[in-house]
């Protein structure tokens, strides 16, 4: 399918439909509180990886729940001086990998933390390890209908929860300079950025690339892949309950938290792109508050968005900021 959502110039100015909740802020602020009563128990462990360029760290820490949860730190060969940091969160169904998956951010001397996400890992890449040890009501096959009987249950509380945890981890290890700081992550990991970047008030730049859980209401009917397609096949057995899935939902629509991004942001979009429709990426980017944005967008492309030439776009933009 060629181009199939909206046309350029109603995408520049495309909104969401999807209403923030009114506890919004109060619910995301005691379950960050809730989380921080555990101790961070952020630990490095040296691995040897083979690699001559980079040093490679073990990362455990205290997620949501103080559940422990991992994620990889690479630092320049040789570091002494405290380093921009680049903070990085998965796609959807893969974890942190393997080191030597993750070498372009420390490559341009700058740290790198990548966030393993609990109990994925399993559908492509070098795997993750970290569990999700939280039980869930009935669930379509997959994670995005894991606890979506209320917000408090679902699945993307602790995701989400997990990803502050992780740059307040990453932010701790002496070699990260906490104030240039970067979140970025592409699909999933682009929508974990920008909720990252709702949540964390002092963020140097967030850069969510072909970013995934943004504008629900339209996602969900828009398009019929997956991973938004497990919504709709969840609700075609569960009839008549839209309205209370949508409702947990809108405590996780990224829209919201980029209505709250304190922080200047790079996002980019796919015209062709049936995964992450672009009006629910614009959605995002054009609900997002700190007035220094941009937007790339790939004319012809799908899911893989920019790929290559948007990590070149990526160091560019970056050089002013971290």
């Amino acid at each position: 399918m060629a181009l199939f959502d909206l046309p350029p110039a109603e995408l520049r100015a495309y909104r969401s439909e999807s209403t923030a909740p009114k506890d919004f802020d109060a619910f995301w602020d005691e379950t960050l509180r809730e989380a921080r009563a555990h101790r961070l128990d952020a630990r490095f462990e040296p691995v040897e990886s083979g690699l001559s360029t980079v040093e490679v760290y073990d990362v455990t820490f205290a997620g949501f729940g103080g559940h422990p949860v991992k994620g990889w730190l690479l630092l320049p060969a040789g570091t002494t001086e405290p380093l921009p940091l680049v903070v990085e969160f998965i796609g959807y169904g893969g974890g942190r990998g393997l080191p030597h998956e993750h070498l372009l951010w420390a490559s341009t001397g700058r740290a790198y933390f990548a966030m393993d996400t609990r109990g994925q890992g399993s559908a492509w890449g070098g795997g993750g390890g970290t569990a999700d040890p939280v039980g869930a009501a009935p669930a379509y096959p997959g994670f995005m209908t894991r606890g979506v009987d209320a917000p408090e249950n679902y699945y993307y509380r602790r995701v989400f929860t997990d990803a502050v945890r992780a740059v307040e981890a990453a932010r701790s290890h002496p070699l990260a300079d906490p104030a240039r700081t970067v979140a970025t992550g592409a699909s999933q990991g682009g929508g974990i950025a920008t909720a990252v970047g709702g949540l964390v008030p002092d963020l140097a730049a967030v850069a969510p690339d072909v970013p995934f859980l943004c504008d629900f209401p339209r996602a969900i009917t828009l398009t019929d892949r997956h991973p938004y397609r497990e919504i709709g096949l969840f609700l075609r057995t569960h009839r008549g309950r839209a309205a209370e899935v949508l409702r947990t939902l809108s405590y996780f629509d990224a829209v919201h938290f980029a209505a709250r991004g304190r922080a200047p942001a790079l996002f980019s979009a796919a015209l062709e792109d049936q995964t992450c429709p672009p009006s629910t990426v614009f959605a995002a980017f054009n609900a997002w508050a700190h007035p220094d944005k941009a937007i790339e967008v790939y004319d012809f492309n799908d899911h893989e968005g920019g790929g290559p030439f948007h990590d070149a776009a990526k160091m560019r933009w970056l050089r002013s900021y971290a």
